[in-house]
């Protein structure tokens, strides 16, 4: 059981790091909209609780 247990660990552990080192989790695109989104969010909701105001 406790074989069966680590070796498992150790198949997980090596396909992450091959899909880490292959660039899997490599995301370029997501932090420059991120940043527009949170922002347009922000400005809207702000405004919204003014006019309700």
């Amino acid at each position: 059981m406790v074989l069966s247990s680590i070796l498992l660990g150790i198949f997980f552990l090596i396909f992450f790091l091959i899909c880490l080192y292959s660039g899997h989790f490599d995301d370029f695109e997501s932090p420059r909209i991120r940043i527009l989104i949170d922002d347009i969010y922000y400005y809207n909701h702000n405004n919204e609780k003014e006019k309700n105001s």
